[in-house]
């Protein structure tokens, strides 16, 4: 039964709110490969628990790694403690690892399986059907991995990968520029190939280079060393992982359509807990609400993001995972924006562009595409129906704009739960207990 649309809080006052978010997706799914390949148990505190990160927990599981929650200090849940996988081990006998339409997972872990000792069929949500998977295909192939199935010879999903215990590992050259999930995926596990691992990506530009760059910083935590003094080239030593102990991070791009509520309500947004120093994306969320006209400071562990009397229109180049948020804010604002280098966002859970160009116009925006991404000139928006086509940030984009304009309503607002279940009921907290108090509203999970 599908369910009804969720119509999308408006804020005819600004908001004035402080906000906690849960872990980011991008680490947690990180760590949870690096300590099912640790020298050691290994404990994430605080991780995410989410679709995407569920999916992560089961498919390392159905691998062979152990992984228990255990009690927690924070408000999301349990701690998550990881045994690693034995490669010795044979994998059982039909061995399926369901994708959903989780990338880290359809692109992180098909190399792992190669370090295995026998076969792990992968597939996925009818929409994982259509995500790039070419270049991991490639690479295993180019490892002597064998991989076969109905995906295979078009470079998508469903596949299976035999693994013998072992990769020798050494030089291979790949394809990159459709995402960058494809070098992290492929750095994740080099250390554990028996010749550790030269890669080199030739093409086009690799997009979201700041997510390899966090992959990178990761490994070196844990004693990998890691050389990527040479652009497009990035060495693995082989050698341990080693086992950790570690506090997630809080998901900075999950943060961000809260930040965005400031400038769309002309209000007050903090978030607890920004880190001084991150590799995540959303660190760029300073710069960027800054360019839309709103202040933002950092302070004893808080940001705190102030709109401007209006919404300046914008330049911007690859924001990456950050834009539906990004074009939301454009569809709101007084001046033309146009957003470049964002190309590969066309094979992320949906076609981003093309969706963000069809809601915004379903609104009377006025939105174009053009090859690497969108041009967006102020026009005024109505209440219509926002789709989310299974992604949860064209979901989040849509409650965006309905802070501003009365009447939007989200279809399948239940898709957020892919890197944060607790939106909806946050988001609506955003609107009541603002309205409800003088005193600004203290939004986390269960609020």
């Amino acid at each position: 039964m599908t369910a009804a649309p969720w119509p999308a809080p408006f804020s005819p006052a600004p908001l004035d709110a402080t906000v906690t978010v849960p872990a980011s997706k991008s680490l947690t799914n990180r760590y949870l490969v690096l300590a099912a390949l640790a020298d050691g148990p290994s404990r994430l505190r605080a991780p995410l628990h989410s679709r995407d990160s569920a999916l992560m927990v089961a498919a390392l599981r159905t691998l062979g790694a152990g992984i228990e929650e255990v009690p927690g200090d924070g408000d999301f849940g349990p701690d998550l403690l990881v045994t690693p996988l034995t490669a010795a081990a044979p994998l059982a006998a039909g061995t399926a690892v369901d994708c959903g339409l989780a990338g880290t997972v359809m692109r992180f872990v098909p190399p792992i399986a190669a370090l295995l000792n026998g076969t792990a069929a992968f597939d996925g949500d009818p929409s994982a059907r259509v995500r790039p998977m070419g270049a991991v295909v490639d690479a295993l192939h180019g490892l002597n991995v064998q991989v076969t199935g109905d995906g295979v010879s078009e470079g998508f999903l469903p596949f299976t990968v035999k693994g013998t215990g072992e990769v020798a590992g050494g030089r291979l050259v790949v394809d990159a520029s459709g995402s960058s999930q494809f070098v992290s995926a492929l750095l994740l596990v080099g250390a554990r190939f028996t010749n550790g691992l030269h890669l080199e990506h030739v093409g086009k530009p690799v997009p979201s280079l700041d997510h390899i760059a966090m992959t990178v910083e990761v490994l070196r935590s844990l004693g990998v060393s890691v050389d990527d003094s040479v652009p497009n080239h990035w060495r693995v030593a082989p050698g341990p992982i080693s086992s950790f102990d570690r506090i997630m991070e809080q998901d900075l791009s999950n943060a961000g359509p809260f930040l965005a509520a400031a400038l769309a309500t002309r209000g007050t947004v903090r978030v607890r807990n920004w880190p001084e120093n991150t590799t995540q994306v959303g660190a760029k969320w300073v710069e960027i609400l800054t360019r839309f006209g709103a202040s933002a400071t950092l302070a004893d562990g808080v940001l705190t993001v102030t709109g401007g009397p209006e919404i300046l229109g914008v330049e911007l180049a690859d924001t990456s995972e950050l834009a539906p948020t990004v074009a939301a804010l454009c569809a709101l604002a007084t001046g033309p924006s146009t957003l470049s280098g964002i190309a590969h966002l066309r094979g992320h859970e949906t076609d981003r562009l093309a969706a963000l160009v069809a809601e915004i116009n379903a609104l009377g925006g006025n939105a174009v595409e053009t090859a690497d991404g969108l041009v967006i000139t102020p026009a005024p928006l109505r209440g219509e129906l926002f789709h989310s086509y299974e992604d949860h940030r064209m979901a989040t984009a849509g409650a965006i704009i309905g802070l501003a304009v009365p009447g939007v309503e989200v279809e399948d607002i239940a898709t957020t739960a892919k890197t944060m279940p607790e939106f909806p009921q946050m988001w609506a907290a955003l609107v009541t207990q603002t309205a409800a108090g003088t005193l600004p509203a203290e939004i986390a999970a269960g609020n």
